[in-house]
């Protein structure tokens, strides 16, 4: 289980993040488990589901849903948050996948962003899109639909869907 393996690295690494993990973490990984299924997940060496899943966590704990993590000290979640963001970014980095990098950023920014727009629809397409690029690639259509979220239009949220769904229905992934 995903979840449980995040908890097992962050309490490898000992401190403060391992002293606020909850006694039984649990919740659902969908986005670990969609990462999971996509042709660039097979032998990754950063393991996208854990990378995709320890960044969702630190979103979590930023907007007060975390699954493995107490939330109660703001201060320590706020942090707690960043280094999660960052673990899953690390990782990717040390693979060399800089173009995992660039789509983890999008994913970060466009989800605060829609966020900040009060908009959890948005923000879960923006999580769906995230997943399917960094199972299945980038593609023009999801780029396109990624900078149509990023400029605020309104059909953002569709074209975010129609992205994926084309590359779930078989769509040409881009390894």
């Amino acid at each position: 289980m995903i979840v449980r393996r995040l908890a097992e690295l962050i309490d490898e690494e000992g401190g403060l993040l391992a002293e606020a993990l909850i006694a039984e973490p649990a919740g659902t990984t969908p986005h670990g488990d969609l990462v999971g299924r996509g042709p660039r997940a097979a032998g990754h060496p950063a393991d996208l589901p854990l990378v995709i899943e320890a960044v969702r966590e630190g979103y979590l704990l930023h907007y007060g849903r975390p699954r493995i993590l107490r939330d109660d000290d703001p201060d320590l979640a706020l942090l707690a948050g960043d280094r999660l963001y960052a673990l899953g970014l690390a990782r990717l980095a040390e693979a060399g996948d800089l173009d995992s990098v660039a789509a983890l950023a999008d994913l970060i920014s466009l989800a605060a962003q829609a966020q900040a727009q009060a908009d959890d629809e948005l923000a879960e397409l923006v999580w769906r899109a995230g997943a399917v690029e960094l199972g299945w690639g980038p593609t023009a259509a999801l780029q396109a639909a990624k900078e149509a979220a990023r400029a605020g239009e309104k059909d953002a949220g569709e074209r975010l869907r129609a992205a994926c769904d084309q590359l779930l229905d078989g769509g040409a992934p881009v390894a």
